[in-house]
């Protein structure tokens, strides 16, 4: 008999689709062994500025999970209890932080609420900066006084990116990928009526998996992200604060990518097709000189707001100009971000079973394995493993590891197999 009477389940990170699949199938598994479940409204919202005296209120920040409300759920889109972005681990960076009752304050809200509502585990679902809530509310725990209560955390991971270390794909991801790629195959239609090019900002923060698929899938001209700012296309500039600390940063040669771009379309002109859909990973956003993110804002997770950067709109007009400086004509280059619009689509059938098959993991590994700490994997033929926090997450650090598209990889490779060939 499992000592586990009540979960908490939460969603954090932007959306994605098979959301609801995770969590009305882990909920299900749960309901089933007779264990009740707790749906906490809106990721950690609710529970960092924890009152005692107020509570939390049934309804307002949290709902109880029963087989009634899970009625067709696995397929619906959206998030059945919503999401937020805030951080309670933000002000702990390393592990001697753990040890400091200020920085651990809003962790130690957080402890509170779930005591509150007296669950005996908590199941995260979010991405990498998710990923590292879980760890540190896990190590907050393992520093608590013999005698109190500690809740196993397991992780369930969420990205439409797929950059996640530990896992081949993540549930939303392939849905993500259809819903930009048609958008990607309508845009070539348009593209050729007129004679013009789309340049299609993807998500993808740190890596580009998105963007990647979608453009292979969309009949993309072209794709670029992180991983192709290598070699002449990379370079570095110094960066002083102000305490006038200087750092180095690497940056994108914005010049010698434009014009990397422009070749391929003069390439194209060459084969009689003066049009086409080129594909850019907003995290190149980040890799971008300091001239041009001046006054951006960054997040709680200290990530750069991308969408205000408009990337797409930014290396359209410079694409354009450099175009018609090299060949003295004029060609219509119109920048888009992409995105949004794919991260609550319809889930596909695959991330429907993906997204099961992980709610399904966590009350295997709460309940059938006593694990805490771990993040649940789906990899083969939906197998499930269990990764510990440790193989996933620095332990000096405290930060997630990104996966990258491998430079040279099968992958990688397919994308430049399927665009145009240019000088380069």
């Amino acid at each position: 008999m499992s000592q586990i009477k009540r979960v908490a389940m939460l969603f954090a990170g932007g959306p994605a689709p098979g959301a609801n699949a995770v969590i009305s199938t882990a909920a299900a598994a749960f309901l089933n062994s007779g264990i009740e479940v707790i749906g906490l409204k809106h990721g950690y919202s609710k529970l960092i500025d924890f009152d005692p005296e107020r509570g939390l209120r049934e309804g307002d920040d949290y709902i109880r999970i029963t087989h009634d409300l899970l009625h067709h759920s696995r397929t619906s889109q959206g998030i059945m209890i919503g999401t937020a972005r805030t951080n309670p681990g933000k002000s702990v960076s390393a592990p001697e932080h753990l040890l400091d009752e200020v920085r651990v304050a809003p962790l130690k809200r957080v402890y509170a609420a779930l005591r509150s509502l007296e669950v005996d585990a908590l199941i995260s679902i979010g991405g990498d900066d998710t990923l590292k809530t879980a760890n540190k509310m896990k190590l907050y725990q393992d520093n608590l006084a013999v005698g109190e209560k500690r809740m196993p955390v397991v992780h369930l991971p969420k990205t439409i990116d797929n950059d996640y270390m530990g896992i081949d794909f993540t549930f939303g991801y392939f849905t993500a990928v259809e819903t930009l790629a048609s958008e990607m195959r309508n845009l070539n239609y348009d593209a050729a009526a007129g004679q013009a090019y789309f340049l299609c900002e993807a998500m993808g923060r740190s890596a580009g998996w998105l963007a990647y698929g979608a453009a292979i899938a969309g009949e993309a001209s072209m794709v670029l992200s992180v991983e192709d700012i290598v070699g002449e296309y990379r370079s570095e500039e110094i960066i002083t604060d102000s305490d006038g600390k200087q750092t180095k940063h690497p940056i994108m040669v914005v010049d010698k990518m434009v014009d990397r771009i422009v070749k391929l379309m003069i390439a194209r002109e060459k084969q009689k097709r003066p049009y086409g859909v080129i594909v850019v990973a907003e995290g190149i956003a980040e890799y971008l000189p300091h001239q041009y993110l001046v006054g951006i804002p960054r997040d709680e997770h200290g990530h750069i707001s991308v969408a205000s950067v408009n990337l797409g709109k930014m290396l359209a007009k410079l694409i354009a100009d450099a175009y018609k400086a090299k060949t003295g004509k004029s060609r219509k280059v119109t920048g888009l971000q992409l995105g949004y619009e794919s991260r609550c689509a319809a889930p596909h059938a695959f991330d429907v079973m993906l997204g099961s098959q992980i709610g399904v993991g966590a009350y295997r590994a709460l309940i059938e394995k006593n694990l805490n700490g771990v993040m649940v994997s789906v990899g083969g033929q939906l197998d499930i493993h269990f990764v510990p926090f440790e193989e996933l997450v620095d332990p000096q650090t405290l930060v997630t590891k990104v996966r990258y598209i491998e430079p040279g990889s099968d992958f990688h490779r397919l994308a430049r197999f399927v665009e145009t060939c240019s000088e380069d």
